[in-house]
């Protein structure tokens, strides 16, 4: 309950943008950039040198914060600001990448397909690329998955159902927190499979940030105003998730981040045993998981 709390009510950030090393000649892909986090996220890349792609559906609204950031931010280090065409709802447009209701454009729950499948393959087109960036003269390259307090606090106890997956219920909650789970799911795979090449995967909860996440639930948002913070607080949490050098250590590979920059000081046994593997004593709902995203994405690889 104490780490739940915390969460709620984080401490104060001891990892900012003081913190993060340059990333001049570094390339990063940032989704969701065009506001809220993702948009405080590039700012800061911004101002340490990143070539930074802005991945999104909408080139105006990409455009529209490459210039709000290029006319607001004062640095003699700037990086350079790209728009990457990313449709995650759509499994077709992903590999070719220079709402349609409550399905994408494969027939597939939009928010499974949105925050789970998109970012699967698109993980898996970059693999070659991420894997050509490994060097023992810096550190491993790194994936940052984006889960939510709610998987913690809604899952359901048989984590997620392939039942569920298949014939998804008419709830639209309920098939959200499956999504921020299976961030979470993906993250720990990701580097129980890859971790031996060099390679990094971290989940994260930014934290409860008063973005346009809310924009059609607006007595949510009412009500939950006190616990709401800035963009710019939350973009903490990611800035720790994607650069502290904690996170470099091979044991931590694999972990969840909570707000505003900490590893997670206890994940409850009910859930931690969905993410570990059978022959660790799990259920392997994490493994599956992982083995339904390749089935649901391997035609477009």
């Amino acid at each position: 309950m104490g780490a739940q709390f915390s969460q709620f009510f984080p401490p104060r950030p001891t990892f900012t943008i003081s913190d993060v090393p340059s990333q001049q000649g570094k390339v990063i892909i940032v989704t969701g950039a065009a506001s809220g986090i993702g948009q405080e996220l590039v700012r800061v890349l911004y101002q340490k040198g990143a070539t930074i792609y802005l991945a999104g559906r909408s080139e105006i609204h990409a455009q529209e914060a490459i210039q709000s950031i290029q006319a607001t931010t004062i640095t003699t280090t700037a990086g350079h600001l790209h728009y990457l065409s990313l449709h995650l709802d759509d499994l077709t447009t992903i590999k070719s990448t220079p709402p349609l209701g409550s399905v994408s454009a494969q027939g597939i729950e939009l928010q499974i397909a949105t925050n789970c499948l998109g970012p699967f393959l698109l993980t898996q087109l970059l693999l070659p690329f991420l894997s050509a960036a490994v060097s023992v003269r810096s550190p491993a390259p790194r994936v940052i998955w984006t889960s939510s307090q709610v998987a913690e606090l809604s899952a359901p106890p048989e984590g997620i159902l392939l039942s569920e997956l298949r014939d998804p219920p008419r709830d639209a909650v309920r098939n959200y927190v499956t999504s921020k789970l299976g961030n979470w799911f993906l993250s720990v795979e990701f580097a129980r499979r890859y971790g031996g090449t060099g390679l990094a995967s971290v989940a994260q909860n930014p934290g409860a940030a008063n973005t346009n996440l809310l924009r059609n639930a607006r007595w949510m948002k009412l009500l939950s105003w006190p616990l709401l913070h800035s963009p710019a607080v939350a973009a903490n949490t990611v800035l720790y998730a994607a650069f502290s050098e904690e996170l470099n250590q091979a044991v931590h590979n694999g972990e969840y981040v909570i707000p505003w920059g900490r590893i997670h000081p206890g994940v409850a046994p009910g859930l931690a045993k969905h993410l570990a593997q059978e022959d660790e004593g799990g259920t392997g709902r994490a493994r599956e998981f992982w083995e339904w995203c390749m089935e649901r994405t391997r035609d477009y690889l």
